[in-house]
């Protein structure tokens, strides 16, 4: 809350502060805007005590976009892609230097005289700056040292002191390494400088470049003079907001499923490299047990060790559920009875404890990101697409193609293949559980990426639709449109999603072969998108309230998609068994889905009318027309397969069973149908001989 010379009235304002002294301390400023009161007076009187532990303050939000554009102003800039506006901590350039996504704000002139100077819109208690250089692959800027002034009208500047001098900070030594500077007596004022003094000359080359992050604490607002321009910041559910290192996630688990033991179940599918169980919190009815009808959904997250937001969301996801579900919420109620979900909150625990180590706004764009082996999770599942593919292109006959259920190939099987261990577990989980649909959570940008994730023929970027496109969009949709952040935002780094409604083919973004949501689709029923949930991959803990705001419909919403389409069970007619591996074909749809172990299975699919086909080995084909509608509850579309005849004989046999009537005639028929057809055979050879012989 900084006055100006242009404010015309007079304010009140009491605030309180609390120091590590055992004494709490009281501050009482009573405020005149008159000419005669000096600002920076007020101000010094507050930083007296306000200087304690300057590192707790949290964020502004440069990285997050919670500073707006209009709050960066520069002394000058080279041109519009390298604006004050680009001056964010990690922000991404994009391919070519010289379009208006570079990767950093860069000044004109290259002197001490520029500046970036972040507008806080109210008093603020700034303590600290992290810096970092350029993000480009064709140049190589930072900025070695700088210094920091502050303002409460942006007339008038007081520098940053150390001491009797003005304080010199250390800057960047390479372009993508973090550097905290710590202020060493915390400083109130509306705006801050970043004031470079040396760079990386590279000859006459070199160009002053810098991204930043500020940290601050917003000065209480008693009368809510500016309570028009701060957006919330706090969740009206009451969860655990704050990051979780691997034993606090576990801990946290376990007290959700003490609260709530009748309807969660933790259970770990495997371990990483080092040893760290990849823990699932399973939530359901009758947790432990795959029940006919019932369709299975996962939430994965943290394959990227330092996109964090996934991980929380997932940990309070199931707070909220086990506290919904307990107060009687009919929505969770129903989500709970109707569907087995699966949420694995930490698929790389190792990449995250290296990134949690560092901390929120310190661990940068990769630090974290892989798996303890260097192994990046996103690229490493078995490339079934290119297998695909390449049948295509060989086979001429189409009816011996398959579209789904494409097997792993052998050498990405063997010990020797460069797999990571959690990838491994996942699999094995996949094959395991008759998963129906999926989300992957990450983090870095804000958009829904849905199949195919690889393009066809490697292709930098290429539109490259699976069989089941319209649908996927419908997947993606749901959930970004029910997202709080995704409608009214600037782009977070080089692309801006908002032409395509927030939601996008994978492979026409970027090329990535090897991803979890092709592998699902090609190998298992499982449909997958990934979703990435912010602009900063490691938000700082006083934003998880809001995020999850941001988040929570949207993830139930995504939930509930999991029952649009057709379910049933193939039966076989004569015992009412279910069939396993049954295929479902759908019409136009050249991609099939198969039956549980059960004989129950899931096919989702839009609002239409469809004409479903299934078969299996040893049966009759069966098919029936389909009507599916927009409800909450999947159209019931059973079938009951009759075996055929020469099936149904070898099982009778093998038992040592007497044949049915229908049987025996059915036998005699085939039998009579043979006999002719070898009876007809035997005399058109017969004939043919006599006539040979009559010629001779």
């Amino acid at each position: 809350m900084a006055l100006t010379s242009k404010d015309d009235h007079i304010l009140l304002a009491v605030y309180r502060t609390s120091t590590k002294t055992k004494n709490r301390q009281k501050i009482y400023v009573l405020i005149l805007l008159e000419q005669k009161i000096i600002w920076s007076k007020v101000c010094r009187q507050l930083n007296v005590a306000l200087s304690s532990n300057v590192s707790e303050c949290p964020p502004l939000g440069l990285e997050s976009l919670k500073v707006k554009d209009n709050q960066l102003r520069a002394s000058s800039f080279k041109r519009r892609g390298l604006g004050p506006h680009r001056g964010r901590l990690n922000i991404q350039s994009g391919t070519q230097d010289g379009d208006i996504y570079d990767g950093a704000w860069c000044a004109q002139y290259k002197d001490k005289n520029q500046w970036l100077e972040v507008d806080a819109r109210r008093l603020t208690r700034f303590t600290g700056v992290i810096l970092q250089g350029r993000n480009s692959i064709w140049s190589w800027d930072v900025v070695h040292s700088y210094k920091v002034q502050f303002s409460n009208d942006t007339l008038v500047w007081k520098p940053c002191m150390n001491g009797t001098q003005e304080a010199v900070f250390e800057g960047n030594q390479d372009a993508e390494t973090p550097v905290l500077a710590l202020f060493n007596t915390s400083t109130v004022a509306r705006y801050i400088r970043i004031n470079p003094q040396t760079w990386y000359q590279n000859g006459t080359q070199g160009d002053i470049c810098l991204r930043a992050e500020v940290l601050g604490c917003a000065l209480p607002d008693p009368n809510n003079i500016y309570a028009w321009q701060m957006e919330p910041t706090e969740s009206r559910d009451k969860l655990d907001f704050r990051h979780h290192n691997y034993k606090e996630m576990r801990k946290l688990m376990k007290s959700v499923n003490d609260a709530c033991p009748d309807i969660t179940r933790i259970y770990s599918i495997g371990k990483s490299y080092t040893g760290l169980k990849l823990y699932v919190m399973e939530i359901s009815d009758n947790p432990g047990k795959h029940e006919l009808g019932e369709p299975e959904f996962r939430y994965v997250a943290g394959m990227h060790g330092n996109e964090v937001l996934g991980r929380e969301l997932l940990l309070n996801l199931m707070q909220y559920m086990c506290q919904e579900y307990k107060r009687g919420d009919q929505r969770i109620v129903r989500l709970v009875k109707d569907t087995r979900i699966h949420l694995l909150p930490s698929m790389n625990p190792d990449g995250y404890e290296t990134a949690f180590k560092k901390g929120s706004e310190l661990a940068g764009w990769a630090l974290g990101r892989y798996s303890y082996e260097g192994i990046d999770m996103n690229h490493n599942f078995a490339d079934l697409n290119s297998v695909m593919w390449t049948a295509i292109e060989l086979e001429t006959d189409r009816s011996k193609l398959i579209n789904h259920y494409f097997p792993i190939p052998e050498q990405y099987t063997s010990e020797e293949a460069f797999v990571a261990s959690e990838t491994r577990a996942v699999i094995s989980w996949m094959q395991n559980i008759p998963f129906v649909l999926s989300a992957n959570l990450h983090g870095g940008e804000l958009v829904v990426t849905y199949p195919y994730d690889m393009t066809r023929d490697w292709a930098p970027r290429e539109h490259t639709p699976t069989a089941d496109e319209s649908f996927f969009r419908w997947l993606a949709t749901a959930y970004a449109s029910t997202n709080q952040v995704t409608v009214y935002r600037r782009p977070c780094h080089n692309k801006d999603f908002l032409r395509y409604n927030n939601i996008i083919n994978g492979a026409d973004w970027h090329n990535v072969p090897g991803s979890m949501n092709d592998f699902s689709y090609l190998h298992t029923n499982c449909f997958e998108v990934t979703v990435e949930l912010s602009c900063d991959k490691f938000p700082h803990a006083s934003e998880l309230p809001i995020e999850w705001e941001n988040n929570r419909e949207s993830l139930l919403v995504y939930m509930e998609q999991v029952h649009r389409g057709v379910k049933g069970v193939v039966r076989d007619k004569d015992t009412e068994a279910g069939i396993a591996y049954a295929i479902i074909k759908v019409d136009d749809i050249d991609h099939h889905i198969r039956s549980a172990a059960d004989g129950d299975y899931w096919r989702l699919l839009n609002p239409g009318e469809y004409r479903v086909t299934a078969t299996a080995e040893g049966y009759l084909p069966s098919s029936r027309i389909c009507q599916v509608m927009y409800d909450y509850y999947p159209t019931i579309c059973d079938f009951n397969l009759t075996k055929m005849p020469k099936q149904r004989l070898k099982d009778i046999l093998a038992k040592g069973g007497k044949l049915p009537k229908d049987l025996q005639l059915r036998l005699r028929q085939l039998r009579m149908r043979k006999l002719r057809v070898t009876t007809k055979a035997i005399n058109q050879r017969r004939a043919a001989a006599a006539k040979r012989a009559k010629t001779v």
